[in-house]
């Protein structure tokens, strides 16, 4: 017996080798993946290319052309940081994506956006690329049945300069996030009378300053209290939906969240289908209202159930990790998720033209009506926004690093270029000329 298994064990180990080998090697790609990795390229790197055109002869130059032609483009498209219910600073997400080999990262925290500034600063000194987004808190009622109301959740991804009316979003999300304050409290309440006597002090101090709380803030706290061993046994036991201690916030209407990410220049992408109960309904419904894909894929590989519901109503498949830093084997690490270029190429063929109408109002606006308030709404995410308060710097960052070559050269930029020429901003009392180049 020991004989024929050490006779036969060479030539499974060299079958093993050989299928590790296999699957190890690099498949090379077909003509239409190479023309979608160049086009994606081009977006990906487009401020390392515009730097490095800008001093070509320079070291610094030469360094971000090197890097820009990476063996994949792994784009992380649902994260969270410590805005909302995650466990890492929007800065120390940005740096664990850029260990993680993540080249475009959307920060999409729940119901906020006030973490894309900090992103961003952290994002230019690592070189990503980041998609300001949001994960927005909805309901969706079944039509003309008896079944139950659904939690739904919608991801907005936005161009560069963000949605082009900020205050109509951002006056949507604040509403949501007042009812997530009364969500947590009213789940305080019904722990308190589990016999649980949690305070709500301790769920907010958790949460921190300016931090709505969420479910995962109530569930901590149940920890640190010593109630629950872990966050999985808070949620199984009582925070589940419609679990003991399970409440709702004002969330509103899945199909008015996806109307406003369209109206303010955003994509709009149903969030994780795989926990609705009825998602079927749910994804034609909200195909009708707007939606423009579905989450996927997973760390795990793309699941064909949804992969066809997508596929019957044209839809894009988009994925992400979905993650908050909690730690633990159950959770998928942040770039877990490698979406194939062909996916890549896609979102982009749909989100590009519409990021692009979204930064032509936003500059028209400002060439309209040179005001301070108009040039904060083009400076919206950049932290301070002082190194764009001078005519050449702001031409140069929204022509030249939110736009790809083939756009700058739309008539209609063109036509805002011009107007810009002509603006002059009141920096300090200085009036500083915008000179067109």
């Amino acid at each position: 017996m020991d004989a024929t298994n050490n006779s036969s064990s060479p030539k499974k180990t060299a079958r093993k080798k050989k299928k590790r080998g296999g699957s190890g090697s690099k498949k090379k790609m077909t003509a239409e993946q190479t023309l979608a990795f160049k086009s994606v390229s081009e977006w990906v790197f487009l401020e390392q290319h515009q730097a490095s055109s800008a001093a070509a002869s320079d070291d610094f130059g030469v360094s971000l052309v090197q890097r820009s032609t990476p063996n994949k483009l792994l784009f992380e498209l649902h994260s969270h940081s410590n805005c909302s219910d995650g466990f890492l600073s929007p800065y120390k997400l940005v740096e664990r994506a850029h260990e993680n080999g993540v080249k475009v990262l959307a920060l999409t925290d729940h119901d906020t956006m006030s973490g894309i500034p900090e992103a961003l600063e952290a994002a230019r000194r690592h070189r990503i690329k980041i998609i300001p987004g949001v994960e927005i808190s909805t309901k969706f009622y079944p039509r003309g049945e008896s079944a139950p109301e659904e939690p739904v959740h919608i991801l907005a991804y936005y161009s560069s300069c963000g949605p082009t009316s900020f205050e109509d979003l951002e006056k949507f999300l604040s509403n949501i996030r007042d009812g997530r304050y009364l969500r947590a409290k009213n789940m305080v309440l019904k722990l308190n009378k589990l016999k649980f006597p949690l305070k709500w002090e301790h769920v907010a101090k958790i949460a921190g300053k300016g931090v709505a709380p969420g479910r995962v803030h109530v569930a901590r706290a149940m920890v640190e209290a010593g109630y629950v061993e872990n966050l999985k046994q808070a949620f199984a036991r009582y925070l589940y939906d419609g679990g003991p201690a399970y409440s709702t916030g004002s969330e509103p209407l899945a199909e008015e969240a996806i109307k406003l990410i369209c109206d303010t220049g955003g994509v709009a992408v149903l969030a994780h289908p795989w926990s609705l109960k009825n998602p079927v309904a749910i994804v034609k419904s909200l195909k009708e209202a707007g939606l423009h894909g579905i989450e996927v894929y997973r760390s795990d590989g793309k699941l064909a159930v949804y992969s066809d519901l997508a596929d019957t109503y044209d839809l894009l498949k988009l994925g992400g990790s979905d993650y908050h830093g909690r730690g633990g084997h159950r959770e998928s690490e942040l770039g877990s998720v490698n979406l194939p270029v062909l996916v890549l190429r896609d979102f982009l063929k749909v989100a590009r033209p519409i990021w692009c109408c979204s930064i032509r109002r936003i500059l028209e606006n400002y060439a309209e009506e040179p005001s301070d308030l108009n040039l904060a709404r083009v400076t919206r995410f950049e932290k301070g926004g002082s190194h764009l308060s001078c005519g050449k710097d702001l031409i140069d960052r929204c022509f030249n690093l939110w736009l790809t070559s083939d756009e700058r050269q739309n008539a209609v930029f063109e036509a805002i270029r011009l107007k810009l020429s002509h603006v002059s901003i009141n920096k300090g009392g200085i009036q500083v000329l915008i000179e067109s180049t």
